[in-house]
């Protein structure tokens, strides 16, 4: 069966990498695993190998029989037809773990949809688009939205890259293994709806300086957001992507105060 360009699948055969993914999520015979789209079910035969149990979460419809009579003879495995984005979460059994080759244009709700969950999984190990696992990563100096909204409720470590040739067909980017474990609680307490709001006004043009795009974003005078940075202790000329998470906190804790 060939792989849909609609549904951004490019399935990956190369074992020892296969194997790296497994063994990034520490996947033993205690754990129960969630495969989102296991496609030709490459991942999933090594993953049943070393878990307890595997459910496998394959979206396209035209590919579950396959996968069905595949691992029709292994007991720890389960094919669901479903949209993992629609997934109930809660049955799960507590302590999960995640390893995936996900679809690129859905890396971000992915990943947002087990961090927001009540029952979170205890690791994601996922094989994502090369430069999107960097953004994920990144450092001050090269933040994003992204990097600051995943960075908040988890740890992340980019564990290795891989190359565009392992895959059938081959996408036209590399990939890299991202692992994630979320944190019991988020790095700190804010009222996200509000938090997210002032990071996205401060992303909203990334050229600006800070005081420019949040005076935009916010809709409020540069003299006031000029002196909101002060009392932050942050430089007037500092732009977003330069900001770690600890500074946005005490920006967002500054403006909430003198609102």
């Amino acid at each position: 069966m060939k792989a849909k360009k609609s549904l951004g699948q490019h399935w990956l055969f190369d074992k020892p990498t296969l194997y790296k993914i497994v063994e990034s999520a520490e996947v033993s015979k205690n754990d129960t695993v969630l495969e989102v789209g296991p496609g030709r079910g490459s991942l999933t035969e090594v993953l049943a190998e070393q878990a307890s149990k595997v459910i496998a979460v394959e979206f396209d419809a035209d590919l579950v029989p396959g996968l069905k009579a595949t691992f029709a003879t292994k007991d720890n495995v389960e094919i669901t037809q479903a949209d993992i984005l629609d997934y109930d979460l809660s049955n799960l059994a507590v302590g999960y773990k995640v390893v995936a080759n996900i679809p690129y244009y859905i890396t971000s709700p992915i990943i947002q949809k087990f961090l927001q969950d009540h029952n979170q999984p205890s690791v994601m190990v996922l094989l994502i688009q090369k430069e999107v696992a960097q953004r994920i990563v990144a450092k001050p100096g090269q933040m994003s939205v992204l990097a600051v909204s995943v960075q908040l409720k988890a740890e992340v470590e980019l564990v290795a890259n891989v190359g565009k040739e392992l895959f059938q067909p081959p996408p036209e980017v590399d990939s890299a293994i991202l692992k994630i474990i979320p944190r019991i609680k988020p790095l700190f307490d804010v009222d996200e709806q509000k938090f997210f709001s002032l990071v996205k006004a401060g992303f909203g043009e990334k050229r600006k300086m800070l005081r420019n795009s949040l005076a935009g974003g916010l809709q409020k005078e540069p003299t006031q957001i000029e002196e909101l940075l002060k009392q932050s202790g942050l430089d007037v000329t500092a732009r977003a992507q330069e900001l770690s998470l600890s500074q946005w906190r005490v920006l967002y804790n500054k403006m909430n105060n003198n609102d």
